[in-house]
């Protein structure tokens, strides 16, 4: 059952707070054409990552996320040409997230601010759960998130580690880094595995060799951040894994977000939150 929305209060539409920005406010200044990650906008909501295929290709992408629950957790799917839903009351899946990407026979053919030139009545939403989800709860445990405090995107990397194939999707794992101190690491299993339906608990912990991943400063998605000294790397799987399944399934046609560029919910993110 998908958590039910929160009603909107009213809410000066500015990018000079985001993190204090409703759902609605802030999905209403990407329409406008706002292009930005979205770490840390609408504190207290939870965000997702898409995945968009053609009805034909619906059942392989449900059974690759039944299959493979840890990066892509499903929150809620969208019927084939439906474009709006109880995740984002009264708004628009094809233009209300920052940036797109679409893929044609798996090759990236553009990244659009705007889906509706793209869409068709048989496109069926997926919509994933995403770990800006819970960057807010290890924040208020004083675990600072390295890509917020540094203003950049979340670094992606594509890894070793090979998802369970489903039909037509084969793909890599992709995991999301944090680093923090290695006494904060502890915490932050715990904070995060209160959050199954948008990751969990991480992958991983340390050395990114045994993931596969050659150099944190060359990230597949996103950008780098600073690694200080003493702070060790924190992987957790991430929701473009989907967009690297397609990228090496090669369907005639798929949209995704834009890596780090999310769609924000209606959805509390406690809504999502296990004892």
């Amino acid at each position: 059952m998908l958590p039910r929305p929160v009603t909107a209060r009213p809410a000066v539409v500015s990018p000079e707070n985001p993190a204090g920005l409703l759902p609605a406010a802030a999905r209403s200044l990407f329409r406008a054409g706002l292009v930005t990650p979205t770490s840390g906008w609408s504190s207290g909501y939870a965000q997702a990552n898409l995945i968009i295929v053609p009805k034909a290709q619906a059942f392989d992408v449900l059974l690759f996320a039944q299959r493979n629950p840890k990066p892509c957790p499903i929150l809620g799917v969208l019927d084939a040409g439906v474009t709006s839903g109880a995740l984002l009351a009264g708004g628009d899946i094809r233009t209300d997230v920052p940036k797109y990407v679409v893929y044609k026979d798996g090759v990236k053919v553009d990244e659009p601010t705007d889906i509706t030139d793209h869409w068709r009545d048989d496109l069926v939403t997926f919509i994933v759960g995403c770990s800006f989800t819970f960057e807010s709860a290890l924040q208020d445990n004083g675990i600072r998130v390295a890509h917020i405090d540094q203003g950049t995107n979340v670094p992606m990397y594509r890894t070793s580690v090979r998802c369970d194939p489903a039909g037509t999707m084969a793909g890599p794992l992709v995991v999301s880094m944090r680093p923090m101190p290695a006494s904060q690491v502890a915490d932050a299993v715990r904070i995060t595995s209160r959050y199954p339906a948008v990751h969990g608990a991480p992958v991983h912990v340390g050395n990114p060799a045994e993931l596969g991943i050659a150099d944190l400063g060359r990230p597949d998605f996103g950008d780098p951040v600073r690694i200080p000294d003493g702070q060790v790397p924190v992987f957790w799987a991430c929701g473009v894994t989907p967009q690297a399944a397609v990228m090496e399934s090669k369907p005639a046609l798929a949209i995704g977000h834009a890596p780090g560029h999310m769609l924000i919910t209606d959805a509390r993110d406690t809504s999502y939150q296990v004892p």
